[in-house]
């Protein structure tokens, strides 16, 4: 009598799945890693924006201080024309 196994083409073996894993992995590792890679790189690109808001804001606090240095000074330069 035939064993009903054979009829189903056997159980995998090592080399079968070697081969099953390595198309698991590049099915579902690949993409994975590529989304986890663009969250990370959005995230630390996400914290420098912060930094960089916070130096506009202080820049832009030193102009205004400037404009108003500027505006109180004597104009020198109208009393000669």
């Amino acid at each position: 009598m035939v064993s009903p196994v054979l009829a189903f083409g056997g159980v995998p073996g090592g080399p079968e799945l070697l081969i099953l894993l390595v198309v698991f992995a590049l099915l579902f590792g690949v993409p994975l890693v590529v989304i986890a890679g663009v969250v990370v790189f959005l995230k630390l690109r996400a914290d420098g924006e912060e930094v960089d808001t916070d130096r506009v804001a202080e820049l832009e606090a030193e102009v205004e201080r400037l404009r108003e240095k500027v505006d109180d000074e004597p104009d020198d330069g109208d009393a000669r024309s």
